[in-house]
C-alpha cells in the first residue's frame, strides 16, 4: 500500500495593502474561518468592510424571518467589532433562495465601486469544504457573483447605471480571496488573533444556540479549522484562501 502523500505548504498571502472589502451572503460566514485574519489586518492598520448579500433571517428554525433578520444583524455588527471592523452593510437579498444572476453582480459591483478596495474577500464557493462536507447554495452563488462583480465594478459600460449614481469604475482590486476553499494555495498566521476569532463568533448567540452540534463550539470548531491550516503553513493557527489575481 502507498504512503498518501503529505499536502502542500502554504505559501502566505501577500500583505501589502491597506483596504479590503469582505462579500458574504450570511451573518457568522465571515466568522467561521476568517475573522481571526481580520483582527490581524485591522491590528496592522489596514481598514476591512464587510458586507452581508442577506440578513442571514431563514437560519434559525425558531424563528421567524421577520424576527430573526434583525437579530442575527444585531450580532454581525457586534461581532465585527471584535476583529476591528466598524462597517457592516446587509444589501436584503433573501436568505436561502439567493440566485447568481445580474442583480446580485450589480450590488457587488455597486459596493465595489463605492469602498473602492485593494483585495476583496469572499467564501468557499466550491461545490464542498474538500470533498467531505456539500457547500452551501447561497455560499456559491455569493462568490462566484463576487468574483464577477469585482471586474464589473471596473467596466465602465457594464452596469452604466452605477456611473449615473456616481460610482465611478474601480480597477484598483488586485485579487480575490476565497477564505476556507478547498482549493486554498495560500494562506495567513493568526496564532495572535485566535481567541479575538474565538470570541468574534461567540457573539452570533441567538444563532450558535439554535445551531446546536459541532458547529455551535466556537473555540473547538475554530481550533481543528485553524490548526489544519497552521500545519500547512508552519505555525499553530492559519487561515486559507484560494486566491484569484486580477492584475
Amino acid at each position: 500500500m502507498s504512503e498518501q502523500q503529505a499536502p502542500e505548504p502554504f505559501e502566505p498571502v501577500d500583505e501589502d495593502w491597506q483596504t479590503a472589502l469582505a462579500v458574504v451572503a450570511h451573518p457568522d460566514d465571515m466568522e467561521y474561518g476568517g475573522a481571526a485574519a481580520v483582527a490581524r489586518w485591522t491590528a496592522q492598520g489596514k481598514k476591512v468592510v464587510y458586507v452581508m448579500v442577506t440578513s442571514g433571517e431563514a437560519g434559525i428554525d425558531s424563528l421567524s424571518p421577520e424576527e430573526c433578520g434583525p437579530l442575527r444583524e444585531a450580532e454581525q455588527i457586534a461581532s465585527a467589532a471584535v476583529v476591528g471592523v466598524d462597517t457592516v452593510e446587509f444589501l436584503g437579498h433573501p436568505d436561502g433562495v439567493l440566485e447568481y444572476g445580474l442583480p446580485l453582480r450589480r450590488d457587488i459591483a455597486r459596493a465595489v465601486r463605492r469602498h473602492r478596495p485593494d483585495i476583496v474577500i469572499t467564501g468557499n464557493f466550491r461545490e464542498t469544504y474538500g470533498g467531505v462536507m456539500l457547500n452551501q447554495a447561497d455560499h456559491i452563488a455569493v462568490g462566484r457573483a463576487t468574483l464577477d462583480g469585482v471586474r464589473d465594478a471596473g467596466n465602465r459600460w457594464v452596469f452604466r447605471e452605477l456611473t449615473a449614481e456616481g460610482l465611478e469604475p474601480w480597477n484598483g482590486v488586485r485579487q480575490v480571496w476565497a477564505v476556507a476553499s478547498p482549493e486554498s494555495r495560500h494562506a495567513v498566521d493568526t496564532t495572535d488573533h485566535f481567541d479575538q476569532g474565538v470570541a468574534s463568533l461567540s457573539e452570533h448567540k441567538a444563532y450558535l444556540a439554535g445551531l446546536g452540534g459541532a458547529m455551535a463550539e466556537p473555540r473547538e470548531f475554530l481550533e481543528g479549522f485553524g490548526r489544519s491550516a497552521g500545519s500547512r503553513l508552519g505555525t499553530r493557527f492559519a487561515v486559507p484562501f484560494e486566491v484569484f489575481p486580477l492584475r
